[in-house]
């Protein structure tokens, strides 16, 4: 530094070549501070780590919704509900549906199947009567047939006249006869089937009554297995479902997450996709209690890139992380951090 501050002395005889001389030493402790900062923001580079926010959830979590029951219900009056946060043994019931309506329609056709019976009833009835009827007139018509026969076989010895008219006699009994057992057989073919649709209306009525009372005991919807009862939220109103709210089919109720097993459902950016896979170790930290670890893995990586939010133009994949190890500490909803081990 010396020897430059002398050669600047020596310089100053002529300016010109002294201005271009500090230009070039500008140059160059410009060129090696830029090449120094270079070099660290790599250094940074190479060493950074990958922690994202996320959520934590159950792995395995049972959802209720208003399904449709039959062919004519598809919504339902809540009724009863436990308490947001309750806790349940498998087997214990969680929500109860208006069984007013199914009532009301059970009570209706049983009406209605009264009725149907007590037309079987009278069709059969009917039926025999029509059947004594047409036998007895068809033993008529079988005795008229036989005098005739007798009556034209006993005119050969009469005058053409009369045999001619015997002849007409007996033909006219003749028809008489074969229209009267058309008459039965057609019967029998029409008893049958009336018969049949009569008793399938009553079957049909019976049938959409036991149906009716077998849907009674789902309305009482029960929990398959043990864990915290949460209320879902009314998609109109965004408030927790409550008693008195009229529901429609697909909506929403409430679900029962395992708390046994655990998972983290966060995100990851699109510069950091290529950096996870799956199985790839994870070290989990509770917003609550930051310096206690859960060891997790990477158990999902989204397929599709999407906006992080609406507001957002920052893109991420969606990424899911289960947790090791089963911790009565660990809730659903908690806020936690993931630092995703990367060599």
């Amino acid at each position: 530094m010396r020897r430059v501050l002398i050669h600047f002395a020596g310089l100053g005889r002529w300016p010109g070549r002294a201005n271009v001389v500090l230009a070039l030493i500008a140059a160059v402790l410009v060129s090696c501070s830029g090449a120094g900062a270079g070099d660290e923001a790599t250094g940074e580079g190479s060493s950074k780590r990958i922690v994202e926010t996320g959520e934590l959830a159950a792995v395995n979590s049972q959802s209720f919704a208003i399904q449709r029951y039959g062919r004519r219900w598809n919504s339902f009056k809540i009724i009863g509900i436990l308490k947001h946060g309750t806790k349940v043994e498998a087997g214990d019931s969680v929500i109860q549906l208006d069984p007013t309506e199914i009532q009301k329609y059970i009570i209706d056709r049983k009406g209605d199947l009264e009725s149907q019976i007590a037309s079987l009833e009278r069709l059969q009835v009917d039926q025999s009567n029509r059947r004594n009827d047409l036998d007895s007139r068809m033993k008529n018509e079988v005795a008229t047939f036989e005098l005739r026969k007798l009556e034209m076989e006993a005119a050969r010895f009469e005058s053409e006249r009369i045999r001619k008219v015997k002849q007409l006699e007996f033909e006219q009994a003749k028809i008489a006869f074969e229209r009267a057992k058309r008459q039965i057989e057609l019967n029998k073919i029409r008893e049958k089937s009336d018969l049949k649709i009569q008793q399938i209306r009553v079957e049909r009525l019976k049938s959409d009554i036991q149906n009716a009372y077998d849907i009674l005991p789902q309305l009482t919807i029960r929990t398959p297995n043990s864990g915290i009862f949460q209320i879902a939220r009314n998609r109109r109103t965004r408030e927790f479902i409550k008693v008195g709210d009229e529901l429609y089919q697909n909506n929403p109720i409430g679900s029962v997450p395992d708390l046994t097993w655990m998972k983290v459902t966060t995100t990851v950016s699109e510069l950091d996709f290529m950096r996870l896979a799956i199985g790839q170790e994870v070290n989990v930290r509770l917003d609550a209690m930051p310096e206690i670890v859960f060891k997790g893995e990477v158990s999902y990586i989204g397929k599709l890139c999407r906006l992080k939010d609406e507001k957002s133009k920052q893109k991420v994949f969606d990424v899911e992380v289960n947790l090791l190890k089963s911790d009565e500490r660990l809730k659903p909803g908690m806020t936690v951090s993931c630092e995703f081990i990367t060599e």
